[in-house]
């Protein structure tokens, strides 16, 4: 059995209405109109997957509320349902298990975050554009899908607008064809993709190429940056975003190659409350731009997801401090390699904190309350760094990078880390991961042997 085999997950405990279990998807492709004044947005999502174990007499897309058009399986008009958040298909004699098919959604509406106890998710209007944020289940706001993280897939996506816009997607621009006042732009991504992974930015953006000050002198060929903001942020970008590169370097060092074709920074004209993260792509804020580092240990937090999150992806949302523990610590050995506190500081400083709130949440289950609580991130990156501590600095690197590796494009749990941890431990890791994952009181202060 492959590394990538052992996890096989069922319905999201944390979203069960979300996604479907009964066949799994391995390419969309999506032919998009938007009209950014009207916020209009039309087109087709095709949809090639596999039926699983058994016959499938009916399945179901997580789509929000557009008109549709027509629904066709394998080339043919099918009896469908659409109401609360899903699109249930019958086909018209139940394909046989394992059976491959493709499904055609024709669809148009105004796009609108789905709305959730952390605000909107999903497609979001601004001022001048759009974008899309949708962590852990604003996908179904812009396009049909099976919105579970588990349930990966490549994709191909082609979005039209007025050509004065900018359309940034995650994955490698094939081709961008104006025709009278419209510009299509298409990219594919050919890694496999969680639904909430994908994201779409468009704005009228000033395009630059994020330039590697080591390029000449790198061994290998670089990962390929670019970043996307209004024109006006230019000067600021440049000194806030400079150390990019760097960061890029040493993750690669500790976490291994970077799993992606490309990177691109998004930052929409428009303050967000956070960034966020998308296969290949991370979206910022104007509010993260001020032209002097103020918000740097993000540009490594939201980096660091490609390798935690969006590579090596949670089987379901129980298992979210995988992403944020890991991110989180990231943010703390750039500190250290960048000439800032060490990790050992940051931990000290992150347990202090915890001393003083509540004692009550589950790292490895925090439950959907809270599964975004900041004690989730800071207890997250004092697990790893116990683990640091627990394993020394040799074994603890070797089992990171072998993490990132051997799960490269996989789905995992917290059984899976629990079990590839402890291969490189010199005793066994039961208690220090009962203590961090399982208990709500804090353990003490991790401390290098």
């Amino acid at each position: 059995m492959s590394p990538k085999q052992q996890t096989v997950p069922g319905a999201d405990a944390y979203f069960p209405d979300h996604g479907d279990t009964r066949y799994r998807v391995h390419r969309y492709e999506l032919a998009l109109d938007y009209r950014p004044g009207p916020n209009r947005l039309g087109g087709t999502a095709r949809l090639s997957a596999v039926a699983g174990a058994e016959p499938l007499r009916e399945f179901a897309l997580d789509l929000a509320e557009f008109r549709i058009g027509r629904v066709l399986l394998d080339g043919r008009a099918a009896q469908y349902t659409h109401r609360a958040g899903k699109l249930r298909v019958r086909p018209a004699k139940p394909l046989a298990a394992g059976a491959a098919f493709t499904v055609e959604v024709q669809y148009t509406g105004n796009p609108k975050p789905v709305r959730s106890q952390w605000g909107g998710l999903g497609w979001e209007e601004l001022t001048d554009g759009a974008l899309v944020a949708s962590q852990p289940v604003g996908a179904p706001s812009w396009y049909p899908c099976n919105d579970r993280p588990a349930d990966k897939a490549t994709y191909l996506v082609s979005i039209t607008t007025p050509s004065p816009y900018t359309v940034v997607v995650g994955g490698r621009l094939l081709t961008r064809t104006t025709r009278a006042s419209s510009t299509t732009w298409v990219y594919e991504q050919a890694a496999p993709t969680s639904s909430y992974l994908v994201t779409v930015s468009i704005g009228q953006y000033q395009a630059l190429r994020v330039t590697d000050p080591d390029e000449a002198t790198t061994p290998h060929r670089p990962v390929p940056q670019a970043a996307y903001l209004p024109v006006r942020l230019l000067p600021a970008f440049t000194v806030d975003f400079g150390r990019q590169p760097q960061m890029m370097h040493l993750f690669e060092e500790v976490f291994g190659p970077y799993p992606f074709g490309e990177y691109a920074v998004v930052v929409a004209d428009e303050e967000l409350d956070v960034p966020v993260e998308a296969q290949g792509v991370a979206t910022f804020g104007t509010n993260h731009v001020d032209g002097i580092r103020g918000s740097e240990r993000l540009i490594a937090h939201e980096l660091a997801h490609q390798w935690f999150g969006n590579s090596v992806t949670v089987a379901d949302w129980r298992h979210i401090w995988l992403n944020e523990g890991f991110a989180k610590y990231a943010e703390w050995l750039w500190a250290e390699r960048s000439g800032g506190r060490t990790a050992a500081e940051h931990a000290a400083a992150a347990y202090a904190t915890l001393t003083r709130l509540p004692q009550d949440m589950r790292l490895a289950d925090p439950g959907r309350k809270l599964m975004f609580d900041d004690r989730l991130y800071e207890r997250g990156g004092l697990t790893v760094h116990a683990l640091r501590c627990a394993l020394g600095e040799d074994a603890f690197f070797r089992m990171v990078k072998d993490w990132t590796v051997i799960h490269r494009h996989g789905v995992v749990s917290t059984a899976d880390f629990v079990a590839h941890a402890g291969h490189y431990a010199p005793a066994p890791l039961d208690g220090l991961f009962d203590a961090w994952l399982w208990q709500g009181a804090l353990p003490p202060l991790p401390v290098a042997r």
